[in-house]
């Protein structure tokens, strides 16, 4: 059964802020993005969640399709709707954590889906990036201290 509202909804999307630790740093994953908005400009891995799934099952699927990595345990740790903050229209984001435990343990980057490329970067020097994502990720490094995971 499916239902329609005569009021306007916002679009879903999940973003992921995948960390590991190295012996210059913590580092985060990024992805190049291939399409608009934003294209060509350093983003979390996320997406649209599809309407029979899961926040934590789009969330791993995203990461997956974007940068080849699967099997990492997320969290969800915050949700973010400033209005705005996507050029596409009104939309919230579910942003979930995850934590490799050594770089030793990363698996092989292959970006995919719509990312042009995947690569590391250290959060104390983060490109220039789309959407709300530097926010993100400030909030992410504040929700790990807070939880003593940092």
């Amino acid at each position: 059964m499916s239902f329609t509202y005569s009021y306007p909804r916002p679009m879903v999307t999940v973003d992921t802020v995948l960390m590991r630790g190295t012996e210059a740093g913590l580092e985060v994953l990024m992805i190049e993005r291939k399409n608009e908005p934003f294209v060509g400009g350093w983003a979390l891995p996320g997406g649209f969640v599809d309407m029979e799934e899961e926040l934590e099952t789009a969330a791993a699927r995203e990461l997956a399709e974007e940068t080849g990595i699967s099997g990492v345990p997320l969290e969800q740790f915050h949700a973010f709707g400033k209005v705005g903050r996507d050029p596409r229209g009104r939309s919230v984001t579910i942003a979930f954590v995850g934590m490799l435990k050594s770089p030793d343990t990363s698996p092989a980057l292959k970006a995919g889906d719509d990312a042009a490329d995947a690569r590391w970067f250290p959060v104390t020097d983060l490109p220039e990036t789309a959407f709300d994502h530097t926010e993100i990720i400030d909030t992410a490094l504040n929700w790990l201290h807070s939880e003593g995971y940092l």
